[in-house]
């Protein structure tokens, strides 16, 4: 039997991937939903293949996922670019626009998997969505 942790109770050397999600466009819950599995699919995709150690620590201690808020695009950019700078590896989910925004949008940003301390030093300070 598989057992998941609640990610508010991993130690600092655990796996986890995290999600920001900008709280500015107001999407409904569905179209969050679906916006928040693009990146953690891609993020989960891209550590299969290129960080095999990340992977393998995240997905055997349960795929711990965390989905927090920024206010803005420009808050998104800023986590990016800091996540980025020390090393973590990061997806950039951009809308199709064919339900409620906009083609092009940039609505999410998945950070990770990687040790839950290195991605709490960028995104400790979020709120959960």
């Amino acid at each position: 039997m598989r057992r998941f942790m609640v990610a508010s109770f991993l130690r600092s050397d655990e796996y986890k991937l995290v999600v920001l999600v900008r709280n500015d466009l107001k999407m409904g819950k569905g179209k969050t939903a679906a916006q928040v599995a693009h990146a953690a699919v891609d993020c989960a995709l891209y550590a299969e293949k290129k960080d095999k150690k990340s992977f393998d620590g995240w997905y055997s201690s349960g795929q711990a996922k965390v989905v927090l808020k920024v206010d803005s695009f420009e808050e998104l950019t800023r986590y990016m670019a800091e996540a980025r700078s020390v090393g973590l590896h990061t997806s950039t989910i951009t809308d199709a626009g064919r339900t409620q925004i906009e083609p092009g949008t940039v609505t999410c940003v998945g950070i990770g998997p990687a040790v839950a301390g290195d991605i709490d030093r960028v995104t400790g300070s979020l709120k959960m969505l």
